[in-house]
């Protein structure tokens, strides 16, 4: 084995700021201690062996990321016929867009947060059923303002299950499997873009869903936005039910028999045909000293001390070893998500500009082309073409799942995101609505290779006690380039199209030069 393989990438040597390691490692004393193994996290996870736990953790935890995938793009699907229901201009339509990341911007941080505090699992299934919840209301919504305002709210629960997602799953990982696993994870995704396109393509254009009560019309894409939201739900339910909290969490909350109990759950899922079970043993625990408030101070004082130190993270985040990466994923975070959400976002619209064939740009001279024809009857052609391309991200999922571990997520994140500026940029160059198709697929099968290396990346790049505020924060970060992005595109999508694809290209390719200063994290434990 490689001795770089095990060797953490914030060693001890660089941990020692006395602000955030707040903590001691303790070992239990017992008469029989001499006996007694103490394991390491890393050391209880290979004991455990890896099986139908994991493939378990996998689809609960997949099913949970195609949900967060599927609530933000049913909006992009369902523009193209709620515009006449709810008389909306491109303006309203990129606000629409960029409603779900306000609410994701404010969530990412606070659930992280208390993710990081109160734990994984809580924070999921809370956040997942905010999420289908109050998506699910919004279809029922006759106006405008309820509808967006309904989408917000459910951005907040989108917010906190997408950042503590991955937190919560390469916590369970042995650090050998952990890059091909969160890019499994990562795949799910695509399935939520692939499920959201196929209901869109089989509901929304459906003569049939209609329904008239009181003066109020339930068309068919409200029945879609519905079923969009069981996904969310159903997830909620199988955390609660079924995972449980994150051994990690755990031992950094000092809750030995706890996190024991969970390693030999895994040990009888993974290994009970072999008869193996979890070895007796202790293990190397992290105790947190907390600060507690004093009983005497008054209630705004202690509110005062709760929001101060719900920014500490954040403090934390960038001090002395951790301040150039905390740069660097800001920048990074901030150009992906503007070009990705600003760009894909659109594609159903952008599409439904080019029925008569041309460019996306083509026809974006003449101002606000679509506002006065009719939504009915729905093309369908829009819909096709969304699901072709959320077919398309197949091929470079698979390609992660295949290499992440042997190259490394620095390397493929860089070069998928010049490669996607690249894409990007020939979409506004070339003239014919098939060669913008072809080019789009390129664009969506190249970028997820750019999320997904993310997605491994940032969870190694942290220890466990920032690791799910740091990915709420750089969450949040996203969101406010996603509604940048949208609101951008609403803006001028109808005057100079041109603007925002190839601001779109200048980004990613700002984001994919500046992705080279990011450290290698490859097969190194979590801290």
């Amino acid at each position: 084995m490689d001795s770089d393989d095990r060797k953490p990438l914030l060693s001890t040597e660089s941990q020692d700021d006395p602000e955030l390691d707040e903590g001691q490692v303790i070992f239990p004393v017992s008469e029989h201690s001499e006996e007694v193994r103490r394991l390491t996290f890393e050391e209880a996870l290979e004991e455990t062996g890896f099986g139908a736990f994991h493939f378990l953790l996998l689809f609960v935890c997949g099913w949970a990321n195609a949900s967060d995938a599927i609530e933000i793009l049913c909006m992009s699907f369902l523009l193209p016929t709620a515009r006449c229901d709810l008389l909306l201009t491109s303006s309203d339509m990129g606000l629409l867009t960029a409603s779900i990341f306000l609410g994701m911007m404010v969530g990412g941080y606070v659930w992280g947060y208390m993710a990081d505090h109160r734990g994984r699992r809580s924070v999921l299934a809370v956040s997942l059923a905010v999420n289908g919840l109050f998506g699910g209301l919004s279809s029922f919504s006759p106006w405008f303002w309820l509808f967006l305002l309904l989408r917000v709210i459910s951005g907040i629960g989108v917010g906190g299950s997408v950042p503590v997602i991955f937190s919560y799953f390469s916590e369970f990982m042995p650090r050998h499997r952990r890059g091909a696993m969160i890019s499994a994870l990562a795949t799910f995704w695509m399935a939520g873009n692939i499920v959201a396109a196929g209901l869109a393509w089989l509901v929304i254009p459906r003569t049939w869903a209609h329904w008239t009560i009181a003066g109020w019309t339930f068309q068919s894409w409200r029945l879609f936005v519905v079923l969009c939201s069981v996904p969310g739900l159903s997830s909620a339910l199988l955390f609660r039910l079924l995972m449980p909290e994150s051994p990690k969490f755990l031992m950094e909350m000092a809750r030995e028999k706890d996190a024991i109990q969970v390693f030999g759950l895994m040990c009888r899922m993974n290994m009970g045909s072999s008869g193996k079970t979890f070895p007796k043993c202790r293990l190397c625990i992290t105790q947190r000293h907390e600060t507690h408030n004093n009983v005497h101070t008054s209630l705004g004082e202690r509110l005062m001390q709760e929001f101060t130190k719900g920014f500490k993270p954040i403090q934390h985040m960038f001090r002395r070893h951790l301040r150039s990466r905390s740069a660097v994923m800001f920048v990074v975070f901030y150009c992906i998500s503007f070009g990705y959400y600003g760009l894909w976002m659109w594609f159903p619209e952008l599409f439904a500009r080019m029925e008569d064939g041309g460019s996306p740009c083509s026809d974006a001279v003449h101002p606000s082309p679509q506002q006065n024809q009719s939504c009915y009857p729905v093309k369908t052609e829009v819909y096709k073409e969304s699901f072709i391309i959320a077919a398309s991200n197949l091929p470079g999922n698979i390609f992660t799942i295949l290499l992440m571990d042997t190259i490394g997520g620095k390397i493929l994140l860089s070069g998928s995101l010049l490669v996607s500026s690249l894409s990007v940029f020939l979409i506004y160059v070339v003239k014919t609505k098939a060669q913008s198709l072809l080019l789009s697929c390129v664009f969506s099968g190249v970028s997820v290779i750019a999320w997904n290396a993310l997605d491994v990346l940032a969870p190694e790049l942290y220890p466990t006690q920032l690791r799910s505020s740091s990915l709420g924060f750089f969450t949040g970060v996203g969101r406010v380039a996603a509604i940048t992005g949208n609101m951008v595109f609403g803006a001028l999508v109808d005057s100079d199209c041109a603007v925002p694809v190839l601001l779109v290209s200048a980004l990613l390719l700002t984001g994919g030069v500046v992705a080279m200063l990011l450290p290698q994290t490859r097969r190194t434990e979590l801290t």
